[in-house]
Order: structure tokens, then C-alpha cells, then sequence
């Protein structure tokens, strides 16, 4: 599946491509750390909570990029912050957003990673 934006044709694509590819690398290292996580492990230190926090920043990006108003992302269990990780950052993805939203996305999900 080829990532959201602009096609390698178009103006802009190799400018487009570096923070799609950086932000999906990030979000797969994390995800590569985090999945099989259990309860005592996410709660350790209030890794839940900035895990949490990381899912309503994506969410909100998200919301920002699509010009539709932000919502509170509903706060699940601990074991499917993953998921909800997941979830997010496709949408966050498929909703195109600028090189600069997607280079914050990407430095929050670095700094989240280097807390764990």
C-alpha cells in the first residue's frame, strides 16, 4: 500500500516522502516495543498515561489535518493502548498532513519511546 500524499510524479513528493517514512518508522519501533506489553508494565512509572497522552496528540493532529474538530479519545484499557497507537497514527496518515505536522508527530513518538 503506498503511503498518503502526493504521488513520486507530482512537485514535492521526495519533500512529502522523508517525514511519511520517518514518522512510520518511529511509530513501528514503538509499536515493536510496546505490543505485547502487560498491566504491570504499562503502569510502571505512568507509561500508560504519556502512552495515553501520545494517542490523543496523534488524534488530534489527525482532527487538525482534516479540519474537523478535536475529541477526547476514549480511555480503554492499558492493553490496547497499542492499538489505539496504532489506530491513530494511520488516521493520522491517511489524513495527509503537512511535512511539518508529521515531523511533530514523529519527535513526540521518539521522545515517548525514549521515556519507556
Amino acid at each position: 500500500m503506498p503511503a498518503p500524499g502526493p504521488s513520486s510524479d507530482e512537485p514535492g513528493a521526495a519533500l512529502y516522502a522523508g517525514p511519511v517514512s520517518d514518522f512510520a518508522t518511529s511509530i513501528d519501533r514503538l509499536l515493536n516495543q510496546v505490543r505485547f506489553w502487560e498491566q504491570p508494565r504499562w503502569q510502571a512509572e505512568g507509561r500508560n498515561d504519556r502512552a495515553y497522552a501520545l494517542v490523543q496528540l496523534l488524534a488530534d493532529l489527525g482532527a487538525d489535518a482534516e479540519q474537523r474538530p478535536r475529541r477526547p479519545v476514549p480511555r480503554e484499557h492499558d492493553m490496547i493502548l497499542a492499538d489505539q497507537l496504532r489506530v491513530t497514527a494511520d488516521d493520522l496518515l491517511a489524513a495527509g498532513p503537512s511535512p511539518s505536522v508529521l515531523a511533530e508527530a514523529t519527535a513526540a513518538v521518539d521522545a515517548l519511546k525514549a521515556s519507556l
